[in-house]
């Protein structure tokens, strides 16, 4: 039996077989708070390999600190399902020679599983090891509930390696990745910052315009005929999607309903519905914030799923392909219902698919949510600076000044406008946002390719290029 406990990362970077060219791979259940990527990275650098492709499911501005390791060398290659901060502003001026592959959160377990994103090492950021080497998310100090993203890259790596800062001297009674999976396990002083890991709690907006999107937005799912008994719902964390959580509440307490699951990223809106009996499960890939930590602790109902059953397309079916609604935001979206999550309006990279076209392409209604106008710029654009979520898995856009729906959902048309809720064209709030705003100048871009937007699928959709 292998040593299972060593000293350091070097240790146990070099008992895994650490060599140039190899590629590494990461979780993002640490969010901003993730100190194991960079100490894993420093480590590294020490070996002095060189060319490492480094695929971690999601990049956050606390990832700054591989920019010197791409400029020495020790990083060639990033692949990742999103990305913001000082780090993509770097790949958006092309510091990197190879394009970064941008992945669905369903993509990337499909392209482990079938081997095309091969990883050689996985990490995982573990809140909690007991003295056998099993591992949860939900107890310790830097607890961050759900670790979904990282179980494929235990299933289908070379090695496993978890770094942890809490070690549990009883057997854990919940676990997420068994002792068998893990090869060897580091102790450090602190594997990230709660502050940037979760929140005490996400606040709701106050914000009259996001409000009167949410309001728009539970209209359109109260007339789509999809609220009844067994509704699946999946929803973001921003203002306008946890406003529209609780109009949906108010709804299901008027009718009397009792939903099947809530699916995605969770926060105690969600476990307030679960615990008042308005749903029956959450199916949890991540949580956002403490409350839905200490949910999946105590709660059988809240449990917790990995990526592949969150949206794989290759799997025999996924939770996404159950969902009747999902609301989703969007930076841009095009006449022709296509919607950009990965850039700006200048092409500067600022985010990424995550799951949006996986629950996209899974659920009956799809409908983004998003003011007309952001930054005096109109959110409706003519083509989509780059595409992410394509235009035929899109039910609506709905903003504060009105309801577009996609021509090929002339039943859902017909249903609102029965309901009385006003419905124009797409093109007709692009007009609308176009009087107010006048027609935007075209962004500089460079030739440069720096990243290519892979769908769920595996086909290429879309390509970034540097600014």
């Amino acid at each position: 039996m292998t040593q299972k406990f060593l000293p350091d990362l070097v240790s146990a970077l070099r008992e895994a077989g650490l060599r140039d060219g190899m590629t590494l791979s990461f979780h993002h259940h640490l969010r901003n708070g993730d100190f194991v990527a960079n100490m894993v990275l420093e480590a590294a650098a020490k070996i002095g390999v060189k060319g490492l492709t480094i695929a971690m499911s999601s990049l956050f501005p606390i990832h700054k600190a591989m920019i010197p390791h791409i400029e020495s060398g020790l990083i060639a290659a990033l692949d990742t399902d999103y990305m913001s901060g000082p780090l993509a502003q770097a790949v958006s001026r092309g510091i990197l020679e190879k394009p970064v592959v941008f992945r669905s959160h369903g993509g990337r377990p499909r392209a482990i599983g079938e081997g095309s994103l091969k990883i050689d090492i996985a990490i995982v950021a573990a809140p909690c090891v007991d003295r056998y080497g099993n591992i949860n998310g939900t107890q310790g100090p830097s607890a961050c509930g759900s670790l979904g993203y990282i179980l494929p890259d235990v299933d289908h790596a070379q090695k496993v390696l978890a770094v942890t800062d809490f070690v549990s001297e009883a057997a854990l009674t919940r676990v997420s990745i068994p002792h068998n999976r893990v090869d060897h396990v580091v102790v450090v002083d602190r594997i990230g910052d709660p502050a940037g890991i979760v929140s005490g709690s996400i606040s709701l907006t106050r914000d009259p315009l996001a409000l009167a999107i949410a309001r728009n937005a539970q209209a359109v799912i109260r007339a789509s005929g999809l609220l009844r008994n067994g509704f699946n719902y999946q929803t973001g964390a921003g203002g306008a999607s946890l406003a529209a959580s609780l109009f949906l509440r108010e709804d299901m307490r008027r009718l009397g309903l009792k939903g099947g699951f809530l699916l995605g990223g969770i926060t105690k809106y969600m476990v307030e519905m679960l615990e008042e009996g308005l749903f029956e499960n959450i199916f949890d890939v991540q949580c956002f914030d403490l409350s839905s930590v200490h949910s999946m602790r105590d709660n059988p109902r809240h449990q917790e799923i990995s990526a592949d059953t969150y949206a794989n397309p290759k799997q025999k079916s996924c939770c996404v392909d159950f969902l009747d609604a999902v609301l989703l935001g969007a930076s841009e979206v095009d006449t022709g219902f296509n919607v950009n999550v990965l850039t700006d309006s200048n092409g500067m990279i600022i985010g990424g698919s995550g799951g949006h076209n996986d629950a996209a392409a899974g659920a009956k209604l799809t409908i983004i949510v998003a003011p007309l106008i952001r930054a005096r710029l109109p959110i409706v654009v003519e083509r989509c600076t780059t595409i992410t979520t394509p235009g035929r898995t899109v039910d609506a856009l709905v903003t504060e000044r009105g309801v577009a729906v996609n021509p090929r959902r002339a039943d859902l048309i017909d249903r609102l406008k029965e309901a009385k809720i006003p419905v124009c064209s797409i093109e007709e709030l692009r007009e609308t946002a176009l009087r107010i705003t006048g027609v935007p100048k075209a962004p500089a871009r460079t030739g440069k390719v720096v990243g290519v937007v892979e769908y769920r699928d595996g086909t290429i959709v879309d390509k970034v290029y540097g600014v």
